[in-house]
């Protein structure tokens, strides 16, 4: 009986205590996003484009000082038939380039006027309206849709890690 008693107290004190890590985490986020304005322009330039066969060139066409919105820069060019009777093909094109525009200016995020040039892409900005959210400490999320351009996301992550 000793040594049973002794054997079991013995193993009794030989065993280690049970040990575990846990570990909790919540992660709680949100957001709420609007759409900025933007806008890119390229400034086209003037072209002049002669072809022809069995012509004769009298006055060559010409660009001058280009006023914007009129072709008043461009004298055309005289030409006569070469040969007569023969066929002949003339063409004379003009495209008046877009003129050199003033500078942009920011003034508080917003750009008073836009420039209007042969090639541009404008983009409206969004609008918060009541765009809104809430976190609270129990993890309660709410979120409110604004208006147009806008968007709205809430996460709640919670983790339990046992080793």
């Amino acid at each position: 009986m000793r040594r049973f008693l002794f054997v079991s107290c013995l193993t009794f004190f030989a065993v280690s205590p049970a040990s575990a890590d846990i570990t909790h985490k919540i992660q709680s986020s949100i957001s709420l996003t609007v759409d900025g304005a933007a806008s890119q322009a390229t400034r086209l330039g003037s072209t002049l484009a002669v072809s022809g066969s069995n012509v004769t060139l009298g006055t060559a066409p010409s660009l001058g000082t280009l006023t914007p919105g009129s072709a008043v820069g461009y004298t055309p060019g005289s030409y006569s038939v070469a040969t007569s009777g023969d066929a002949f093909s003339y063409s004379e094109s003009f495209i008046e380039g877009d003129a050199t525009p003033s500078a942009t200016t920011v003034t508080s995020g917003v750009v008073g006027s836009l420039p209007m040039l042969g090639n541009t892409l404008t983009q409206s900005g969004g609008v918060a309206g009541t765009l809104a959210g809430s976190l609270d400490s129990g993890g309660a999320m709410s979120i409110t849709a604004g208006g147009a351009g806008t968007a709205a996301v809430a996460q709640l992550v919670m983790e339990l890690s046992i080793r």
